[in-house]
């Protein structure tokens, strides 16, 4: 974990053959928030892609490194005071060339936050 003691993941399951669902928990007292708004934070979209790499890389067993990044869309702002707990649908697919191709959904409750697809290859 880049930011130690960011986040905690409560649950991560595999729901079908690529598919993973990852409910994960915001530490809303982390030192990000403070400079990320003072008195209104506001989650950093480079923090919630920083998370999706790692749940990535806890999924498929690799390190890995961002080759390409697409399709980024921030649907709705993620406030960890108000809304701690996030839920993130993630597709993962390993190509024969070893490259790992993700599309993500994140929500808090049922509002969609965040939409993305990226591509990393292994290290």
């Amino acid at each position: 974990m880049v930011l130690k003691d960011f986040y905690k993941i409560l649950s991560l399951e595999n729901t079908s053959d690529s598919k993973y669902d990852a409910v994960i928990l915001v530490n809303d007292k982390h030192d990000v928030f403070k400079g990320h708004f003072p008195d209104n934070p506001i989650m950093p979209g480079v923090c919630m892609i920083q998370i999706i790499k790692e749940l990535s890389e806890t999924i498929t067993k690799s390190n890995l490194m961002m080759q390409t990044l697409s399709n980024v869309k921030f649907m709705a702002l993620i406030n960890p005071e108000v809304t701690p707990e996030l839920r993130l649908e993630l597709d993962i697919i390993t190509t024969e060339d070893g490259l790992v191709k993700v599309k993500n959904t994140t929500y808090f409750n049922k509002t969609v936050a965040l939409k993305l697809s990226n591509v990393y290859k292994k290290t």
